[in-house]
C-alpha cells in the first residue's frame, strides 16, 4: 500500500480512507491482519500516535477491530466498510461539485470536463 499522504489535509482522515478503500477493494479481506501501527507510522512518515487514533476512529465506526496484544483486523462486516467507502465518494463529489460551481460552471460544463478527463 501506498502510503504517501497530502500533507495539506488532516491525516487521520486519509489514513483512514485509504484502509476503507483497501477494504472496499477486497485488497483486505474479513478477518485479515493489518499492519501493525508502527509499520503504518514509519510507511507513511508518520507518529504512531495519529495512525493509532486513525485506527481507533475505524474501531467505532466498526470497520475494524483489536485484540490486545494481537494487532488490528478488518471487521466481518464488510457492508461497514463499503458503507464508509461510499460516504468518502458521496462527500468528495459533493464538495468536487461546490468547488465547481463557485468558479461559476454549469451542469454542462461540468459533465464535459469530467467527459474529457475520463477520456485521457
Amino acid at each position: 500500500m501506498d502510503w504517501r499522504l497530502d500533507k495539506k489535509r488532516p491525516i487521520c482522515p486519509q489514513i483512514c480512507e485509504k484502509l476503507c478503500v483497501m477494504i472496499a477493494s477486497g485488497e483486505l479481506g474479513a478477518g485479515d491482519r493489518l499492519m501493525s501501527v508502527r509499520d503504518v507510522a514509519l510507511n507513511a512518515g508518520i507518529t504512531p500516535n495519529t495512525v493509532q487514533k486513525s485506527f481507533e476512529l475505524l474501531e467505532q465506526q466498526g470497520v475494524i477491530y483489536s485484540i490486545r496484544g494481537s494487532g488490528w483486523y478488518v471487521s466481518d462486516n464488510a457492508q461497514v466498510a463499503q458503507n464508509v467507502f461510499n460516504e468518502l465518494v458521496h462527500t468528495k463529489t459533493v464538495n468536487y461539485l461546490n468547488d465547481m460551481e463557485s468558479l461559476g460552471l454549469g451542469k454542462k460544463d461540468i459533465i464535459n470536463i469530467i467527459k474529457e478527463f475520463r477520456y485521457e
